[in-house]
């Protein structure tokens, strides 16, 4: 007998959870119960909760069926939504799978996250958006996740039934592929799993793409699920830390990025502390300080004393790695120190890199929770 998608869909999220259950169970033994989770809810308007009675949508029955199992849970997001008594989330309504990507960096390194639920694509399909390249879209949004948050599980969840038929024409395919970006996440060795929603059905529809409550109740299971399938797969550890300032040997100054920015070449400045997002850092065990989902830089590559630091997307570069040294960073492809110019204590002097001489403009403390 011919089995129909879903069945398919079913079988082969089965398959892949188990080969991950089984694979890292040799290398970690299963997370206690109790692995605190921080979890973010990422996506559209679905994450959002649109068409829920209370606008909690999956977030609010998840978040109980996690609290029920005995996981301490933070939801957390740059927004807030629904009645729950933690309604943080990350999920914007008529968002596409490139205006997720657009904004991913700079919140999963203020919230590093280590579980991450990610249902996207239904407004790339429904407003047909390039579709032949949503998948491929999908995929780099992934491996753009895990690169940010490489301690965390991604939970990929496949699009829900809608009655739109701009959407319906091209839901099925989309579906067919997601399997097959998990498994090839999984073969690089990442925490990546598959969330079946093909339980849901037009009568869990309160309008033509959102869910109703009954809707929302059965994702949330299906996520729920997901998270149960990644602790018996030993893949859930505790939170790292979200980062802090990196402060100078300068009394009241901390390393700092210009406007909070984002967009790769913004300059690294000394700045009085302030305990903004633009002076939260996270040592990485790659080498890498990271703030707003980029890396420290040294500019253009350069080894002489002078160059100037930016943050740009983390490429690892060794001109991204930094050391300890005597009390500061050295860049060690250079042997150079990161400097604060004739120890300036004027806000927004951009930073360098210059021979290390122990001094207090090259003394950085880096954040300890």
């Amino acid at each position: 007998m011919t089995r129909s998608l879903p069945a398919l869909l079913m079988a082969l999220a089965t398959a892949v959870l188990a080969a991950a259950a089984g694979g890292a169970a040799a290398a970690a033994a299963p997370a206690a119960a109790t692995t605190p989770l921080r979890v973010m809810p990422l996506g559209d308007s679905i994450t959002w909760g649109v068409g829920s009675s209370n606008g909690n949508g999956y977030r609010g029955p998840l978040y109980n069926e996690l609290t029920a199992d005995g996981h301490p849970s933070d939801f957390v997001g740059t927004l807030r939504g629904g009645t729950m008594s933690d309604p943080d989330n990350e999920g914007h309504s008529g968002y596409r799978i490139d205006q997720i990507a657009a904004l991913a960096d700079a919140s999963l390194a203020r919230y590093r996250p280590n579980v991450v639920t990610l249902e996207i694509g239904t407004n790339d399909l429904n407003g047909n958006y390039q579709v032949s390249t949503a998948t491929a879209r999908l995929k780099s949004l992934v491996d753009q996740i895990t690169a940010d948050v490489p301690d965390a599980t991604v939970l990929l969840a496949s699009l829900i039934v809608s009655t739109s038929s701009g959407e319906e024409q091209h839901r099925a395919a989309f579906n067919q592929a997601v399997p097959g970006i998990v498994q090839s996440e999984q073969a690089a060795g990442k925490h990546v799993g598959f969330v079946d929603m093909s339980a849901l059905t037009s009568a869990d529809l309160s309008d033509s793409l959102h869910p109703n409550d009954g809707g929302y109740q059965k994702m949330a299971d299906a996520f729920h699920r997901g998270v149960q399938a990644a602790d018996s797969a030993g893949w859930l550890h505790a939170p790292v830390s979200t980062g802090g300032p990196v402060l100078s040997g300068i009394a009241g100054k901390c390393l700092d990025v210009n406007g909070g920015s984002s967009a790769d070449g913004t300059h690294v400045q000394i700045w009085s502390c302030d305990n903004a997002p633009a002076q939260a850092w996270s040592a990485y065990p790659d080498g890498t300080l990271r703030a707003v989902g980029k890396c420290l830089d040294v500019t253009g590559k350069g080894t002489a004393n002078g160059t100037k630091v930016e943050i740009w997307t983390c490429n690892g570069g060794a001109n991204q790695v930094w050391q300890a040294y005597n009390g500061g960073l050295r860049n060690p492809v250079s042997g150079r120190c990161l400097d604060d110019p004739a120890s300036s204590t004027a806000d927004g002097t951009q930073l360098q890199i210059w021979d290390c001489n122990g001094n207090a403009n090259q003394k950085w403390s880096l954040p300890t929770t």
